[in-house]
């Protein structure tokens, strides 16, 4: 097994939404389990078009009401995660098809997932994106990352626990 925290990356496509929302929910788990030591969270997105803004107001909102805290800025997945990240957890088929692509150019230590994988109730396995709706969006999504984070983080947990670090 690799030393050092397990390190996960929640991919989305302009990193304002799902996957800054997920970060910041995967990292109250931690919290709430006393994990916060043994992982490095962080989020990101293909695209590069909100580079360097803050989280979406509704995000940042919903998340405020479910006790959450979204303090990162955006990104745009970079050479480096493919090597300095265990998980690169995407929140969709295009997401992951992009990651899997940039995988096979750039090499990758990383296993790639969809997030919803892990979701006892997974629907069509991706996390809808809510940025061209309106607030309930917002709400649903969050349930299905709660639910998905949740079982993201027993999975490695038990990984963890078993004394591997990859694999599904």
């Amino acid at each position: 097994m690799n030393e050092g925290p397990t390190r996960i990356l929640f991919v989305c496509l302009g990193n304002i939404c799902r996957s800054p929302l997920a970060e910041g929910v995967f990292k109250s788990l931690l919290r709430a389990r006393s994990l916060t030591e043994h992982y490095r969270v962080d989020s990101a997105g293909t695209g590069a078009w909100h580079v360097g803004e803050g989280p979406d107001r509704r995000a940042t909102e919903v998340a405020r009401r479910h006790g959450v805290t979204l303090e990162e800025r955006a990104r745009q997945v970079a050479a480096p995660d493919f090597v300095d990240f265990d998980y690169l957890v995407a929140m969709d088929r295009q997401n992951l098809s992009e990651l899997s692509t940039l995988t096979r150019r750039r090499g990758s230590r990383a296993r790639l997932h969809l997030l919803r994988e892990f979701d006892p109730d997974p629907g069509d396995r991706q996390v809808p994106d809510p940025y061209y709706g309106g607030a309930d969006g917002f709400e649903t999504v969050y349930v299905i990352l709660a639910r998905s984070c949740t079982a993201l983080l027993d999975h490695v947990e038990g990984q963890r626990s078993a004394g591997t670090r990859l694999g599904r």
